[in-house]
This record gives C-alpha cells, sequence and structure tokens, in this order.
C-alpha cells in the first residue's frame, strides 16, 4: 500500500528538538497540533498521492473509517 498524506501545513514553530506545531485547518480542530517529526514529510507537489480534506473524516473519538482503493489479490480456500 501507498503511503498517504494530508497537507501541506505551515510549520508554526519548533516546540523541542523532535516536535512541531502545525497551523491545522478548521476540519481537524479536534487534533492535537503538536506532532513528532517522523510524522511529518517535506511536501513535494505530487497530487497523486496527497488526499483531499474532505475525504478524511475525524470522529469525535479521533478515529476514523478508511476505506479500501481497490483488491490487490485474493485467494480461495478450499476445505
Amino acid at each position: 500500500m501507498s503511503h498517504k498524506f494530508v497537507g501541506p501545513y505551515q510549520i508554526l514553530r519548533k516546540i523541542g528538538p523532535v516536535a512541531y506545531e502545525i497551523a491545522l485547518t478548521s476540519q481537524l480542530v479536534n487534533l492535537h497540533n503538536v506532532f513528532h517529526v517522523s510524522q511529518l514529510r517535506k511536501y513535494v507537489p505530487d497530487h497523486s498521492y496527497v488526499l483531499e480534506m474532505d475525504e478524511v473524516r475525524i470522529k469525535d473519538n479521533l478515529s476514523f473509517e478508511a476505506q479500501p482503493v481497490r483488491i490487490e489479490d485474493r485467494q480461495n480456500q478450499t476445505a
């Protein structure tokens, strides 16, 4: 499966050696806006791997439901 990213977002400030505060949109207001550097990627303008914001629906319990894009392989089991 390929990685998907949401963004780009502006980095507001560096919190510590490995944490950054990010300017999130109003759609993501229920998320904490400080992220570890391992969760951030340099923005590369290639729209084929970036999710559109309207596809990300975050629930009140901070979870979301992911839908598969396509089935790559299948296997039939015989008894």
